[in-house]
């Protein structure tokens, strides 16, 4: 897509998600309990991506690829090897944050 200004339906429609690995596109897709292949922009300066797609493949919840490997990567994925990503919990690190802070 070029532009839409929700995915969330197409995400929950989707059977594999194929996405850069900007931050806010890799949570949504995984929070949905999607399969995702990550491909690496390798031009970008400081690649974040790079470092978040690599730590999410560490941690076993995304494939990753970059361009010229994408076509290698679908016809070798085995998307059972996947693990799930389990939601944060904001009120753990609030409750965290009060007792330092002294509100508690």
């Amino acid at each position: 897509f070029r532009f839409k200004d929700s995915l969330a339906e197409d995400l929950w429609r989707a059977d594999l998600v194929i996405s850069h690995a900007g931050a806010g596109s890799c949570l949504e897709t995984l929070e949905k309990g999607k399969p995702l292949i990550v491909v690496i922009n390798e031009k970008l300066m400081n690649n974040h991506q790079l470092e978040l797609a690599k730590q999410l493949h560490r941690d076993g919840h995304v494939l990753h690829c970059n361009c010229s490997t994408l076509v290698e990567t679908l016809q070798s994925m085995d998307l059972s090897t996947l693990k799930p990503f389990l939601p944060g919990q904001p009120e753990k690190f609030a409750l965290f944050l009060d007792k330092v802070v002294g509100f508690q």
